[in-house]
């Protein structure tokens, strides 16, 4: 698109100079605060791809960095940030909107900032005249209120105000939206009608006709969301959807490498200690993660400390309020206590205030918090801010609009730290289980985590998964130590640590869901109770036979300990383990890491298929080679396999053969196989009673030129 000559090129070097400003430095995880860094000195390039999956992902998005640490090694079609406006190679309609999906403090603002700023400074894109990035968290401040395009505009770039009659269908001109998922505005697909850019609309329809193309048609935009909220953008109005996955392994690398620039040897030591501890290396993926434990193990490593270097997500975030606390000590107060741990009574009443907001908030599935939640819980966000630095460093306020300041903690993963903090040290102090008002004061401890395991269980999408990780792993007296003026020593007893780990055996050995018994792995090993991994472990190093029969919770620590591997599977045969339907569907969430399956003769009924179809609609999935064979799936089981391969972008080969199927399953499969986005090149279904009507249909098919199917094979049907 042509930029007009008559444009005058001081406004633009205006929006350009504003942008710049902004945008050039970084402060991670601490906005408007501390030190800043150059945002081009420290950027590394995240792994991003683009992908048409439309899957939600509706589990905790904690699950969702360990699914995609084992899958950025496999075949995709990867992107960079300035390029995110390119079509793919066998794409002909140009790109106007692009949908960008990342979870949170997978990066996806920090790549928006480093693509306005290679613009602003004349590094990418030229091609573009303007760029407006408007968040909705700032616009959400206006959702009551009645906008022009122009007047929007105006209002949050003054100086395009300078022009009286611009154009903007003129010029090639993008706008950016992030945070989908923060949107409190009602996007209704079957809103009003608007083509005005000059007239006034309410927020919600003025945004939603220029993503539907109505208003200013020639308009690029770009939007951001966490997984679970990208479905309030129609489909039919993306033309590109990426996927940020955070950093792949030498990525990470770089990261620290960059952080530790000065100091190589302290780099490789950092980089040296993640890699030896799986949990923290996959929590890595994420950026946000990668300046908790480059914080942590920066000061940890470089200086005289008595703590144990962290290996647990409860040590690493324990250390982590710990150092930020004492940093703010020497920073702030100048205080030399006489004791490294200690912290001031002002900060111990803080640190206990916010995890009172982020326990009530995470309850209430908020993120985003306003100032009469602070005040709820007894915080003067201002004189906070004053005299605690540890707050500063946590905690964020941003956008500051019709005298209204918006609050969130730096991650949702030091809000659900913090929220279990409260909810031990209430209970310590208290005897309150604030999980459970029923259960009477200065009950065990023991309850207390009987009713954050119970409920943490009955949770649909593991919200709370990660909380209960913290509670458990607090209650440790090695973890206690680390901040002993804030988790009394002793506090949570030995004998109540075992009750609850015997109580968490016993809940392995009921009929969980796959994601919530692994979940409980992950808290054994919060508790630092190896014991069901380790009879697993010796059960593959000596290679029992097929007669030894894998209880459901054996089952479940045999897929923790193959999803925790750091390598991917290449093959995974189910009918080589000897277990009940239940056990085997403990096994199946292994799929997620292997590349070729085998189910051969395992009685896959619908109970079974469930978690192999979330596989194969999942984006991070790996799985190439699916054989079903000799399972009696019928015309129920096949229907469910075509309309989930409808959302599968990596599987190849699939095996039917001899799995009862008639002529009457034929006609999905021959749909599935004319569809645009179905990646399978060979499909096996020999041994079937097909019939005449069955084979024709599938011949017709073949016949069809969407059809991208290489083999196909009938034997015997």
């Amino acid at each position: 698109m042509r930029i007009p000559t008559h444009l005058p090129k001081e406004i633009r070097n205006k929006i350009k100079s504003m942008l710049k400003t902004k945008y050039e430095c970084i402060f991670e995880g601490i906005p408007k605060r501390g030190n800043p860094s150059s945002l081009v000195s420290i950027y590394t390039e995240l792994y991003m791809t683009k992908g048409e999956s439309e899957q939600v992902n509706a589990e905790h998005e904690v699950w969702y960095v360990e699914a995609a640490a084992k899958k950025t090694d496999t075949e995709e079609i990867t992107v960079k940030c300035n390029d995110i406006f390119k079509p793919l190679p066998d794409q002909e309609t140009p790109v106007k909107t692009v949908l960008t999906k990342g979870i949170a403090g997978i990066g996806k603002t920090v790549l928006i900032q480093k693509f306005i700023l290679d613009w602003a400074e004349g590094r990418a894109n030229a091609d573009i005249t303007f760029v407006f990035p408007l968040p909705f968290r700032q616009l959400n401040h206006f959702h009551d209120k009645e906008f022009s395009l122009m007047g929007l505009i105006h209002h949050f770039f003054p100086p395009i105000a300078d022009i009286e009659n611009i154009h903007f269908e003129d010029y090639k001109v993008l706008f950016i939206f992030d945070g989908l998922d923060e949107c409190r505005l009602p996007l209704n697909e079957n809103c009003q009608c608007w083509c005005s850019v000059k007239e006034s609309v309410s927020l919600n329809i003025l945004l939603m006709n220029l993503i539907q193309g109505n208003l200013l048609p020639s308009a690029l935009l770009w939007i951001t969301s966490r997984p679970a909220a990208v479905n309030q953008v129609p489909p039919q109005y993306i033309q590109t959807m990426t996927e940020i996955r955070g950093f792949n392994d030498p990525q990470k690398d770089e990261y620290f490498r960059k952080k530790f620039s000065n100091d190589e040897k302290l780099a490789e030591r950092v980089i040296s200690h993640v890699r030896s501890c799986r949990s923290l290396y996959i929590m890595c993926h994420m950026p946000v993660f990668c300046w908790i434990s480059a914080t942590v193990l920066g000061k940890m490593l470089t200086k005289e400390d008595s703590q144990e270097m962290p290996k647990s997500l409860t040590q690493m975030y324990t250390n982590l309020l710990r150092i930020q606390t004492k940093i703010k000590n020497q920073k702030y107060t100048q205080e030399s206590l006489l004791n490294k741990n200690e912290i001031s009574k002002l900060d111990k009443t803080m640190i206990i205030r916010l995890g009172q907001l982020a326990f009530q908030q995470l309850i209430k599935g908020n993120i985003i918090f306003y100032e009469e939640d602070l005040r709820e819980c007894c915080i003067d966000a201002k004189a906070a801010s004053t005299y605690s630095g540890m707050f500063t460093e946590i905690f964020k306020e941003e956008f500051e609009f019709d005298e209204q300041t918006v609050y969130c903690f730096v991650h949702l993963s030091i809000q659900e730290y913090l929220a279990a903090l409260f909810v031990h040290f209430r209970y310590i102090n208290t005897g309150e289980n604030s999980l459970n008002a029923s259960i009477s004061k200065n009950s065990d401890l023991y309850e207390l985590h009987k009713s954050a395991v119970s409920m943490a269980l009955e949770s649909k999408n593991g919200h709370l998964d990660l909380f209960l990780r913290f509670l458990l792993g607090i209650s440790l007296e090695s973890n206690q130590k680390i901040l002993p003026c804030v988790l009394s020593e002793n506090s949570g007893s030995l004998q109540s640590c075992e009750k609850t780990i015997k109580f968490i055996k016993q809940e392995l050995a009921k009929n969980l869901s796959a994601e919530r018994a692994i979940n409980l792995f992950h808290c054994l090993n919060e508790l630092n109770d190896n014991t069901l991994v380790e009879e697993i472990q010796n059960y593959l190093r000596s290679g029992s036979p097929m007669d030894t029969e894998l209880s459901p919770d054996q089952c479940s620590a045999l897929a923790y300990v193959l999803l925790m591997s750091t390598d991917v599977l290449e093959d995974f045969d189910l009918s080589a383990y000897n277990s009940t339907a239940a056990g085997r569907r403990r096994l199946l969430p292994v799929l997620k890491i292997c590349k070729r399956a085998c189910l051969h003769h395992c009685n896959m009924t619908k109970f079974l298929m469930e978690p192999v179809i979330q596989v194969l609609q999942s984006p991070n999935s790996l799985l190439t080679h699916l054989d079903l064979s000799y399972n009696k799936l019928g015309e129920t089981g096949v229907k469910l396999l075509c309309d989930s391969l409808k959302a599968s972008t990596t599987l190849q080969v699939l095996g039917l053969g001899d799995c009862n199927l008639t002529g009457s399953c034929c006609e999905g499969l021959a749909s599935l196989l004319i569809h645009p986005l179905l990646t399978l090149k060979e499909l096996q279904l020999r041994g079937n009673d097909l019939g005449d009507s069955g084979v024709e249909l599938l011949c017709g098919a073949l016949k069809e030129t969407s059809c991208q199917l290489q083999r196909l094979g009938l034997s015997g049907c």
